[in-house]
């Protein structure tokens, strides 16, 4: 059995219903969905995806990444996307594993391997996709392999996931893991103002705070924004917004008017307007579209109290539900 079909294998074992399965390795979560899914508003915090067998894709602004078994997702920062799967059967399911990426870890890899090639020019973008190599994947299988003898986890997992760290470090993506483990780079120093718009996004968000919380000039702070997100921080902001109030019709059953209400928009027209830019339907149309489709879709093996709001979460799988 070669590592791809191995990796296959024991996911199907471990994440034998669709949804999003927490496991005793740390940091790791194993998702499954045996149809396609509609596009669902998710957050992916950093963290890196690696698929078994399907397909996905991940829209940021304008911009669609679809990754499959040959390419794995690195998202740098915490970033609002749609999340869809788009290949995806009974006979076979969409695997992956995702692995929150340890900020301590990462820093403390990138001093112990300091840098030996010339930095790239620019900056790395917030969401990428790059090869996952043979040596990526055996990692990859040997530690989600670890399910199947759970008392090696203690001792063993913390092993295998700095292995996967370093692979990323000195990989495809060794720039961006390096700039996201300096606390002093412009990635850092834009992931600080964007943790710090999730907490207070149904409100103004000048750019001269966040600039402050970023600790650069208002002007590098546009430009930087722009660079690493795809979206100028008024657009990020809305898309924060949207991702939210579609969250709480979908999942919370809010009218559209008191979800515009509750993500900062005073004026329920302009609510609908930004809405029907971003997601090409009106804010109760489309909320009722997704209902159906979730309602729709096979129940998880979870508890039987397992919220519609939870259902949406697995809808939109590999990130975090937008909030």
């Amino acid at each position: 059995m070669n590592q791809l079909a191995a990796l296959t294998e024991t996911l199907s074992r471990h994440a034998p219903a669709d949804g999003i399965h927490p496991c005793p390795l740390p940091g790791v979560s194993l998702l499954r969905s045996s149809t396609p899914t509609m596009p669902m508003p998710v957050v992916y915090e950093p963290t890196l995806c690696i698929v078994a067998q399907g397909r996905k894709r991940a829209v940021l602004g304008a911009t669609a990444f679809i990754y499959d078994a040959a390419s794995y997702l690195i998202a740098s920062v915490d970033l609002p996307l749609m999340g869809s799967v788009i290949e995806a059967s009974a006979e076979r399911p969409y695997l992956c594993l995702r692995l929150d990426l340890d900020m301590t870890a990462l820093g403390e890899l990138a001093i112990r391997h300091p840098e030996t090639r010339p930095e790239a020019d620019g900056l790395p973008v917030g969401i990428a996709l790059n090869r996952t190599t043979p040596a990526l994947l055996d990692a990859a299988t040997r530690l989600v392999g670890l399910l199947d003898t759970p008392d090696d986890i203690e001792a063993l997992a913390p092993l295998t996931i700095r292995e996967i760290l370093y692979r990323l470090l000195t990989g495809d993506s060794g720039a961006t893991i390096r700039q996201m483990a300096r606390a002093d780079s412009r990635l850092s120093q834009i992931a600080r103002a964007i943790v710090w718009m999730r907490t207070h996004f149904r409100e103004a968000c000048p750019i001269e705070k966040l600039a402050e919380v970023a600790g650069m000039s208002r002007s590098a702070f546009h430009a930087h924004f722009k660079a690493i997100t795809s979206m100028s921080p008024l657009e990020f902001r809305t898309h924060l917004r949207m991702h939210e109030a579609q969250r709480l019709m979908v999942g919370d059953a809010v009218d559209a008017a008191g979800a515009g209400f509750s993500v900062g928009y005073g004026s329920p027209s302009q609510f609908s307007r930004d809405y029907t830019r971003i997601f090409g339907m009106p804010p109760a149309r489309h909320a009722g579209r997704l209902r159906s489709c979730v309602e729709t879709r096979p129940e998880p093996q979870e508890p039987a109290s397992v919220s519609k709001r939870h259902r949406c979460e697995l809808a939109g799988l590999d990130g975090r539900a937008a909030s």
